[in-house]
């Protein structure tokens, strides 16, 4: 980070998991922000292959995969003596970001008391409502598929203290959440902003293309 008083101040990229029950129980913050990161995008083509006619029909939007990798390192935190990171080294922030594909035990534990007093049907647990952060212009509700986390280091309690996570997350967009659903809008409104962006670049394509035919 420079020193230069005038230098920007960076935006760090996070993973939000929205629990009303425990809000904090899983904001993972990235301590580094990646230097790349690798998006996919799927058309979800209408059924019918062949038929004439139907080849430019969508049923939504693409269907969207974000991979990357973070780096998380509890040394400056060691050097400053930090009590957390003394005790637990990155287990808390690990525990944070895999929190994020487990249902709650209030909720399994309940299931299993339903189950034993002869429910016969009971639902899916839900896991929590997990954001991607990357910036003002990205605000992504999204699933976290999977991930994998190599642990490079640990205390003499073999606490780790530095890692590296390799994130996939499968963005949701109006197609995969149900109308009442607050990620249902937000992907919409990131949508509609991609659009607006979309039409920015038109212009500004338009007025290249005179400046070189002046030219």
């Amino acid at each position: 980070m420079t020193s230069f008083p005038n230098s920007p101040r960076l935006i760090k990229g996070a993973l939000v998991g929205v629990d009303i029950f425990n809000p904090l129980a899983s904001v993972v913050v990235f301590q580094y922000n990646p230097d790349t990161m690798t998006r996919r995008l799927e058309a979800r083509a209408a059924s019918g292959d062949g038929d004439r006619g139907e080849a430019q029909r969508l049923t939504g939007p693409p269907k969207e995969t974000i991979t990357l990798s973070i780096e998380i390192d509890a040394t400056d935190q060691l050097e400053q003596a930090h009590p957390l990171a003394v005790t637990m080294g990155i287990y808390p922030t690990l525990s944070a970001l895999e929190m994020m594909l487990y249902p709650k035990s209030a909720l399994v534990i309940a299931n299993k008391i339903l189950s034993l007093i002869g429910t016969i049907e009971i639902l899916p647990m839900e896991g929590p409502f997990i954001l991607f952060v990357w910036g003002p212009q990205r605000v992504l509700p999204v699933r976290l598929s999977s991930f994998s986390i190599t642990e490079e280091a640990y205390d003499p309690l073999l606490n780790p203290i530095r890692a590296k996570a390799e994130l996939s997350l499968s963005v949701l967009s109006y197609q995969d959440l149900g109308v009442l659903h607050p990620g249902h809008w937000l992907f919409l409104a990131h949508q509609m902003a991609k659009e607006i962006m979309a039409t920015m670049n038109v212009v500004n394509s338009a007025q290249n293309v005179a400046t070189g035919l002046r030219l």
